[in-house]
């Protein structure tokens, strides 16, 4: 059995909404007031952050801190790579979703000639560039660095060349160009997307389940359709944003969006799926506690973390 490993990535300098990088902490305090010994059990390794960033100018207006956001996926692309060749199982627990390339990027990297699958559960397609983001915060754009995606085709911002040449250096980290193929992504809950997002998702016939195909078809229908869309990857890797459940129960994230599954389907889904083997690595993120009451997302999300664990244990 591989050993797990927590790697604790508190980190919000891609998001626009301040306090995600309290979110692990609340999440450790969830498993506290539960009375739960899981973050003792389990190893753990925090990667250093570039939150100081966050007291300085943002920079370019069309890829907010990108340069820190570097240096941080750089730093979790080597944390995550070493587990796994380790024969460990990374189990990243991230502030904001900008994370995400990073943890790709390490994936690659130990596994240079393999296929790698993506699920990505989210209220958010997570893919912009700089040049059609609206708002310029780093945590709507992991996937298009991880596709090697510009999407200029619809571009309505003029990056100048530093940001072009930095957004080019973190596609490109880990010497791995593109990472994922959009063959190779499903994306589950999606429902805040914008045009130039959608232009993407229909031009590349991305695999979608729509919250409504969720509660309709049912969690071990999804799942198992999933999981048949990617068989053709030799390794899976499910990322999951908190704000994928309905903003009723995801108050306590950034960019919480009406119509969502709830936090039982969240939690029967990821279960399904970390069952398969192929799924070599699982992301939470986006927790924050500043926007809840009473820590409720981050009990929320502790409960799903502990549901995913014993499967992985067990």
């Amino acid at each position: 059995m591989k050993k797990l490993k927590f790697i604790e990535v508190k980190s919000e300098i891609g998001a626009g909404t301040r306090g995600a990088s309290l979110g692990i902490d609340a999440i450790k305090i969830a498993a506290l007031d539960y009375g739960s010994s899981l973050f003792k059990k389990v190893e753990s390794v925090e990667i250093p952050t570039q939150n100081h960033l966050l007291f300085e100018n943002p920079g370019s207006p069309y890829a907010k801190r990108i340069k820190g956001l570097i240096t941080l996926c750089e730093k979790i692309a080597a944390e995550v790579s070493s587990t796994i060749k380790k024969n460990g199982f990374p189990i990243v627990l991230a502030g904001d979703h900008s994370s995400a390339g990073g943890t790709i990027a390490g994936l690659r990297m130990a596994y240079p000639k393999q296929k790698l699958g993506v699920i990505w559960i989210d209220a958010h397609a997570d893919l912009h560039s700089p040049y059609t983001s609206p708002s310029g915060n780093m945590h709507g754009m992991p996937v298009a660095a991880s596709l090697g995606e510009d999407n200029a085709a619809n571009k309505m911002n003029k990056p100048d060349k530093e940001t072009l040449d930095l957004w080019n250096k973190l596609k490109r980290i880990g010497n791995i160009y593109p990472k994922i193929n959009y063959r190779d992504l499903v994306y589950i809950g999606v429902r805040d997307v914008e045009p130039e997002e959608t232009y993407l998702l229909k031009k590349n016939k991305v695999k979608t389940f729509t919250t409504n195909e969720v509660k309709r078809n049912g969690v071990e229908k999804i799942a198992r359709e999933t999981l048949s869309h990617l068989t053709h990857c030799n390794l899976i890797y499910i990322s999951f944003d908190v704000d994928s459940m309905d903003s009723s129960i995801s108050k306590g994230t950034g960019t919480p969006v009406r119509n969502g599954i709830t936090e039982k389907e969240a939690g029967s889904l990821l279960v399904r799926l970390i069952q398969h083997e192929k799924v070599c690595c699982f992301e939470i993120c986006e927790v924050n506690p500043t926007l809840d009451k009473e820590n409720l997302m981050a009990e929320n999300t502790f409960e799903i973390l502990q549901k995913v664990v014993s499967q992985l244990i067990n």
